[in-house]
């Protein structure tokens, strides 16, 4: 079937070729130059007459147009993400066909990639993304502060599916990669800029370039954002979910000598952005529906005097947090690149970040979590909240790597290779207060995670230039990868001098499954990744290619567990995928349309679970449930059918199943029950006349990726279908310019959560009891997994002064107010409303 797949690649272009795609910019918006693969920006060449622009990459790590690298990408340039009004990473996955992001559950910093079906949800540095985010080649290995600012790129670029040989590990879903803008040499040049919009949201953004000497620049950037918050809580009275921080960053750039070049940088970035449980309608009075709200007690803000948890005794500074999300990020980078010879040159990448994060989060708006029995928990108010982890956190990480890029044979090979390796360190510590009325509360978790990550990997990757028309590209990668774990209890009945340990408290020393196993401290991976392509090239304006490729993702441990018992290891996943696709250009360039098809087997998928029990407690489990396949098309499409007139539209179809074993054991190593198993005790309950979900079926039906039917569930974030749609008119006004855009963008009905529990508004009975809503579709949608399909509109109208010296522009982003729902513990967390942002730059 695979090579059918990649033999019928063609049939399937033309096929699609009436299939919009994602936008490339025309050469009135675009630079033809960006950043070549050794980090050395070359300054900026003048702009193409008519048509597009050429738009240059570096997903091969070397620079290449995007329209000759064999693999699936979405580019932005500077000039794009200014057009669309993009002001973070979150907002580029919907021009990105197959790719949903969605901010994190509670952490307005963190945001969740899935590229075609694989992604995770989970911050905690015992996880890795599986989507890779990379600042100038430099690897940010924590997910809790990855939406980036886009204050300083040159340009994104979104390479879809693994990149497990040129990127390595935790790449199987594919890679965010941010090129930051590099200094110009020999020119002082900049902007200012200054915005309001809703919400009270103020915005300074400026850089400058500041040469040093002819051939040695500095670039000086920042920026400063705070508003009020688009929620309001009605029981504090206080403004939440704001989008407050601010970022500067020094960046320098050299040429040492005719063959040293040198580029580094460093960025401070503190993000306060929230995503507090919040909802359309005023929880004490549903009937008033025109804004958000929350109604949860637990205050707002970064600490208090007195720990609002009181008595309880949480271990600490974290024990004052309020409710909020603050962070923290430095990043330094440094490239050194060096020609040897006339034909191959060696950069030495270096790289640090440091990341801290501090968080106090009500999961629950301080009541209880939603129930088949109980869908609507009563309001209290709670002041300690309902469901809060307070969390502080720091990861410290170091990489270097070399790089040689170069030829053989006058062009015949063309080759990169290089070592790689990354130490990180990440201290966690951690509570979890479960409280079931305002008097009651209890301490689930108290303790302080440690965990490393050590690993080394070399790759070299050849493409061997057979002809002037076929290319063949061959690589491969090794990794040897170590994680260590160490946990302890924090809570006092666990720091007793010369008393036992109790079983129950979180210690190396009680890490010992149900079953009795011993739970590892240590994992160790040696794998390797190749990836094998096929291009074929019969003129300038075609490409044609064909690949198969293969990466993993770290494994780790389930350390949100709150009993020694579960914080049980996962093993790596590992996926291959095979694409074929073309790349084309038409009428003097005026048109590209690019299509993708591919097929991916991910082995030994990771899918993590919170699981609500009866009385409203919480526990959470992650295991190697199942495999993965996904299969799918991808159509790029973007023309400029005048000078001036850039429109684009994209769209994806993807089709995606778990794969579980049905024979598998009962119980595997750690005593942990197969999906298989689970499966038929759901099946043999819901036969006896059980509603799933119910009373006895907890811990069976509606719990990992066992629907609350007894089916295996639907893969979460896999809408089958996404399109996006837009464009840009510069209309002359005499030495003014006046340029409105429109960019629409539709994600089809999906799943987000794990076992697809979604409640109805239709009352059921059962032997297990009668429910006022319904697990299985009868009805109208209460809340819960399924999030139906949504238009989501952006537009902005910007009028530019003589030679763009300056801009006044109007935006608005998700103009028709539209909602769309990512599920976490039973509650839906909805997307920011409308929102609107006057800005005023001065380029000098």
């Amino acid at each position: 079937m695979r090579l059918k797949l990649l033999a019928s690649t063609s049939a399937l272009c033309v096929a699609m070729a009436i299939v919009p795609a994602s936008a490339q910019t025309s050469a009135s918006t675009q630079s033809t130059t960006a950043a070549p693969a050794d980090g050395v920006a070359a300054d900026e060449a003048p702009e193409a007459q008519g048509g597009l622009a050429d738009i240059v990459v570096t997903a091969q790590r070397r620079s290449e147009s995007v329209q000759d690298v064999p693999i699936a990408i979405s580019a932005f340039s500077k000039a794009e993400i200014e057009a669309r009004g993009i002001t973070n990473t979150l907002e580029i996955a919907q021009y990105v066909p197959n790719m949903v992001a969605q901010a994190n559950t509670g952490l307005g910093s963190s945001n969740s990639f899935y590229i075609r079906g694989i992604g995770s949800t989970e911050s905690l540095p015992t996880f890795d993304p599986p989507v890779g985010t990379y600042i100038d080649d430099i690897y940010i290995s924590r997910q809790n502060a990855n939406n980036l600012s886009l204050f300083d790129v040159e340009r994104v670029e979104v390479l879809r599916g693994p990149q497990g040989t040129l990127f390595g590990r935790n790449t199987t879903g594919g890679a965010v990669n941010v090129i930051m803008a590099q200094p110009r040499f020999g020119e002082f040049k900049g902007f200012g800029e200054v915005g309001y919009g809703a919400y009270n949201k103020k915005l300074v953004r400026g850089s400058v370039d500041i040469p040093l000497a002819p051939t040695f620049s500095a670039k000086v950037s920042g920026y400063w954002q705070d508003d009020d918050g688009y929620a309001r809580n009605v029981t504090t009275g206080q403004r939440v979910n704001d989008d407050d921080g601010w970022g500067v960053r020094l960046g320098l750039r050299g040429a040492l000598s005719s063959s040293v070049r040198w580029s580094g940088s460093f960025a401070h970035i503190v993000a306060n952005g929230d995503n507090i449980l919040n909802f359309a309608c005023n929880p004490l009075k549903p009937t008033e529906c025109d804004g958000r709200y929350t109604s949860t007690g637990y205050r707002s803000g970064k600490s208090a005097e007195t720990s609002p948890f009181a008595p309880l005794a949480i271990s600490g500074r974290k024990a004052n947090y309020l409710n909020g999300n603050y962070t923290q990020s430095n990043i330094v980078t440094s490239n050194f690149a060096i020609d040897v010879g006339s034909n191959a040159t060696i950069s030495l990448i270096s790289g640090y970040i440091r990341q801290a994060q501090q968080y106090g989060l009500d999961f629950y708006d301080g009541r209880s979590a939603p129930t088949l029995a109980v869908p609507y928990p009563a309001v209290t108010q709670n002041a300690r909240g309902g469901f809060v982890i307070v969390n502080d956190s720091y990861a410290d990480q170091v990489s270097q790597e070399v790089k040689l890029n170069g030829e053989i044979g006058k062009g015949f090979i063309e080759y990169v290779a290089g070592f790689y390796y990354i130490n990180e360190t990440n201290r966690s510590d951690f509570a979890d207060i479960f409280s079931t009325s305002p008097t009651t509360s209890l301490l689930l978790a108290d303790r302080t995670l440690r965990n490393g990550t050590e690993a080394y990997a070399g790759y070299a990757q050849a493409d061997f230039n057979i002809t002037d028309t076929i290319k063949l590209t061959a690589g491969i990668r090794y990794t040897d990868e170590t994680k260590t774990l160490d946990i302890s209890d924090n809570r006092p009945q666990c720091n007793v001098s010369g008393a036992a340990l109790p079983a129950t408290c979180l210690d190396n020393a009680n890490l010992i499954s149900a079953n009795g196993t011993a739970i590892p401290t240590r994992l160790n991976t040696k794998i390797w990744t190749p990836r094998f392509a096929i291009n074929y090239k019969p003129n300038s304006d075609l490409l044609f290619f064909a690949s198969a490729t293969r990466g993993f993702k770290s494994g780790g441990w389930a350390a949100r567990a709150s009993s020694p018992t579960n914080l049980l290891p996962f093993d790596p996943e590992k996926v291959w995928s095979y694409e074929g696709g073309v790349k084309s250009e038409f009428f003097n360039r005026r048109v590209r349309l690019n299509l993708t098809a591919y097929w991916t087997d991910v082995s030994e998928l990771q899918t993590p679970a919170g699981v609500v029990a009866p009385n409203g407690a919480v526990s959470f489990v992650t295991r190697n449930f199942a495999d993965y396949r996904n299969r799918g098309i991808e159509a790029e499409l973007t023309f400029v059918p005048v000078d001036g007139l850039n429109v684009f539209v994209n769209g994806g179809f993807q089709d995606d199943k778990y794969i579980i074993d049905p024979n598998a054991p009962e119980f595997d190593q750690y005593g942990t029950r197969s999906v298989a198993s689970q499966q038929a005790l759901c099946r043999a309950a819901l036969a006896g006349g059980a509603i799933g979900g119910g009373p006895g079926t907890t811990s069976v039906c509606g719990v990992g990726i066992v629907a609350p039917n007894g089916d295996i569930a639907t893969p979460v974030r896999t809408p089958k279908f996404t399109v996006s749609v837009g464009g840009s008119y510069q209309i002359p006004l005499g030495s003014l310019s006046l340029i409105p855009n429109v960019n629409a963008a539709y994600r089809g009905e999906q799943e987000v959560q794990a076992a697809n529990v979604t409640y109805y508004d239709q009352p059921i009975t059962g032997t297990n009891g009668t429910f006022p809503v319904n697990p299985y579709g009868n009805g109208d949608i209460v809340l819960g997994a399924r999030s139906p399909g949504v238009w989501m509109v952006n537009a902005g109208l910007a009028l530019s002064g003589p030679d763009k010296a300056w801009q006044l522009s109007l935006t608005c982003t998700n103009c028709l107010d539209e909602e769309a729902a990512n599920t976490y513990l039973g509650y839906n967390y909805i997307n920011p409303p409308r929102s609107w942002m006057a800005r005023l730059r001065h380029n000098f």
